[in-house]
């Protein structure tokens, strides 16, 4: 797939992109208010199905080349690998701890990325702004998780807010995975790969260790829509229309908005408190996320070196 130069983002396409961002924080209510009628490994795979149909959809309707070439097998196997881990890890936090602490510490990955970036993505090295991001973004991690302590509940929350946070540092692991996989395979091949290994992996996994009863009424049917078609089908394909199109680091600031909607959205559909401390944690979190992101301008890459760095910036298209 040709990689095209990215501009500036538009208002128009800020715009989008903020209302792409209120989708996604939607996704941990969803797959919060799910956990009450199937549990996290069952829901995964519901999830995966529903997405990858909605992708093989639009895959076919633009003509996407989907044969998978020997070569190529590695890579999906190990993103397919990584994708399943991290969303055990996500279903598993957000049944213990709440759709509140689950939509801030999601937004953790960007500390995740910088970090992991610096050792694995030539050229992206940690800045001392970068650094004191990620200090930030960890100060409001330890406040979200304090904000969590207290009462009959306090050590199945903490439980949840860790779980929740290396689901966020296997997303950021993925992303930079992506990265280095920027341009060489076909972005629906990518996102196919990882739902039809996700569903080879669930659904075993779920008829082994999870005994609960098959129930399936609106109120899931609704959390599966949203989580499979919505966010693993629309989202992600609206992630790469505007990455591909855009400079990444401005689409990535807008993302940023992603955990104040998540905790009105946990307050309005599942009557979640809002706290102060929720609060506080949640604007150090995109603070500090924003910081890590940022990088220096530089003096223009010579010539020979501008299809490589090309490749570099259109890292996340791969997600």
């Amino acid at each position: 797939m040709p990689l095209t130069e990215h501009r500036p983002i538009t208002k128009r396409a800020g715009a989008f992109a903020v209302f792409v961002s209120a989708l996604w924080s939607g996704n941990s209510i969803a797959i919060k208010a799910g956990l009450e009628y199937a549990p996290p490994l069952r829901l995964g795979w519901y999830r995966f199905v529903t997405g990858a149909l909605v992708i093989l959809v639009w895959a076919i309707y633009t003509r996407a080349d989907l044969r998978v070439r020997r070569s190529e097998l590695p890579v999906l196997i190990i993103l397919g690998v990584l994708f399943s881990i991290q969303l055990v890890f996500m279903n598993l936090g957000l049944k213990y701890t709440s759709a509140g602490h689950g939509a801030v510490l999601s937004v953790t990955y960007p500390i995740w990325m910088a970090l992991l970036a610096h050792f694995f993505i030539p050229g992206d090295r940690l800045a001392p702004s970068r650094m004191i991001g990620i200090f930030v973004a960890y100060t409001g991690v330890v406040v979200i998780s304090l904000d969590g302590l207290g009462g009959d509940a306090s050590g199945e929350v903490l439980l949840g807010d860790i779980l929740s946070i290396i689901g966020g540092f296997l997303l950021g692991a993925r992303l930079i995975f992506n990265a280095r996989q920027a341009g060489r395979i076909n972005p629906n091949k990518l996102l196919l790969a990882q739902a039809a290994f996700g569903t080879l992996v669930f659904i075993p996994a779920g008829l082994i260790f999870e005994g609960e009863p098959w129930i399936m009424n609106k109120e899931l049917a609704i959390s599966i829509f949203y989580q499979g078609a919505i966010i693993a089908g629309f989202g992600f394909m609206a992630n790469l229309w505007l990455i591909q199109r855009y400079l990444p680091s401005q689409v990535g600031v807008l993302n940023l908005s992603q955990p104040i909607f998540g905790i009105i959205l946990a307050w309005l559909i599942l009557d979640e408190p809002l706290t102060e401390m929720l609060w506080i944690g949640a604007v150090f979190v995109a603070l500090g996320a924003g910081l890590a992101q940022r990088r220096k301008r530089t003096a223009p890459a010579p010539v020979a070196e501008s299809s490589e760095s090309s490749k570099s910036s259109g890292a996340p298209t791969g997600d």
